[in-house]
């Protein structure tokens, strides 16, 4: 049998913690008791609640103090929910920025507190069984990274911002975040953030609200955006927006509010360009070529490619992404003899070969992600953009980066970067 769930109550009030102490026993919780901040924080230190009810005003240190210091010693690994007779809303509020689930105002009617406590462990044990899953982008190594970076927003309960060129799987990635028999509320444009952002986040509750291309919001629009990003945790909605416009260049031209974008900045997760997971492309051309044709999977679909067509489609710039390569490979499954590389080549155009001016429209991206990820996404392309200069003469490549061969092969396979090397070259070592 399962233990029961420990719920510790923070109140100076000795009859409010006797009160809530009795109806929360009677419901078959396992209670603690702390009268003052000095008592919670002291008891947090040993053990981890269930959930805590924390007062506002009590007289050592109030309960946003406390909550603040549990939220930057990481000791904020449970659900919170404040308590206080005169609150505001601006209080209500900075709380739920630092992380309380909610607010109960006093006196607490009981069919509220056992709702909201009812809630906040339901939250819990959908974020604990939520693991996310890009397999319909790819399985690459810049894949399995969104998906961790995906899943640890979730579990810090953020708003979420998919950034990537077009084509790159914008909505695939946001529906692998659809919890199951949750409302899923999608928004082809902001029309309705701007009409009635509360009736939308209420129709949103305990679910996802889907809201795509966010840089082509009016300014109305972005308004109704910024209004619900403080109501998200209290209606417990997974807030996921995308855009495969350069948002910080939008900011800079005055089209996209600065406030709004440094606020969905922190939730930002680049989907990777298609030429940066070249290992995926003979799983997603088997794919497409299934959905062109309507074949079954044990079909072998890569036995219609002559080697130089398939290593012609896996090395190809790919501007249009997931897209592109579906679009492609439909046209190539109508073909009723062998795929040549003359086929492909025909098919693609210029996209067959990297393109060196794209470059400066794709680094504009590194400034909405993270330092890390943005270092490794400028890395990718640089070391692309010169594999395609030196035509993959690794000396030349390796001369020109600074590095010693040996350390120039591990940083391509640590990139997830295809390459080979021409045969008048050695391998290092040999």
């Amino acid at each position: 049998m399962a233990q029961a769930k420990e719920i510790l109550i923070v109140d100076d009030e000795v009859g409010i913690r006797e009160l809530l102490s009795e109806i929360l026993q009677d419901e078959g919780y396992r209670v603690a008791l702390a009268e003052n901040a000095g008592d919670a924080r002291a008891y947090r230190q040993r053990h981890q609640p269930a959930l805590v009810l924390l007062d506002i005003w009590m007289p050592d240190t109030d309960g946003v103090t406390l909550l603040r210091e549990w939220a930057s010693s990481g000791q904020l690994t449970m659900p919170v929910v404040m308590m206080s007779g005169h609150g505001t809303i601006e209080t209500a509020v900075d709380a739920t920025k630092i992380g309380a689930f909610d607010f109960l105002e006093k006196p607490v009617g009981l069919q509220k507190l056992l709702s909201t406590i009812a809630r906040a462990f339901k939250s819990v044990a959908a974020k604990e069984a939520r693991r996310v899953s890009l397999a319909a982008l790819g399985s690459s190594g810049p894949i399995r990274d969104a998906e961790r970076a995906l899943e640890q927003l979730l579990a810090a309960r953020r708003p979420i911002l998919l950034i990537g060129e077009a084509g790159t799987g914008h909505e695939l990635a946001a529906l692998a975040l659809q919890s199951a028999e949750a409302p899923w509320v999608a928004l082809a444009d902001g029309a309705r953030l701007a009409a009635n952002p509360l009736a939308l986040i209420e129709e949103a509750r305990e679910g996802t609200l889907f809201c795509a291309e966010i840089g082509q919001y009016s300014k109305g629009e972005q308004k109704g955006l910024a209004f619900l990003l403080p109501k998200l945790e209290r209606h417990n909605v997974t807030l996921v927006c995308t855009s495969s416009d350069l948002l910080g260049n939008l900011a800079a031209e005055s089209k996209f509010d600065p406030a709004l974008l440094s606020q969905m900045s922190t939730g930002a997760v680049l989907l990777p360009p298609l030429r940066t997971r070249r290992d995926d492309i003979p799983a997603l051309i088997e794919r497409f070529w299934h959905d062109a044709t309507q074949r079954e999977p044990a079909v072998p679909v890569l036995s219609a490619l002559t080697p130089a067509a398939l290593t012609m489609l896996a090395n190809a710039y790919w501007p249009g992404n997931l897209d592109h390569l579906a679009s492609v490979v439909a046209n190539l499954a109508l073909l009723r003899s062998e795929v040549t590389a003359d086929h492909v080549k025909r098919l693609l155009g210029e996209a067959a070969a990297p393109n060196p001016s794209l470059a400066p429209e794709i680094t504009a991206r590194f400034f909405e992600l993270p330092l890390r990820e943005a270092r490794e996404a400028f890395e990718r392309i640089y070391f692309e953009q010169l594999l395609g200069r030196e035509q993959s003469n690794m000396s030349k490549v390796a001369d020109k980066a600074g590095l010693e061969r040996t350390h120039l092969y591990r940083k391509l396979k640590q990139l997830n970067i295809r390459f080979s090397r021409r045969t008048d070259e050695n391998a290092p070592g040999t």
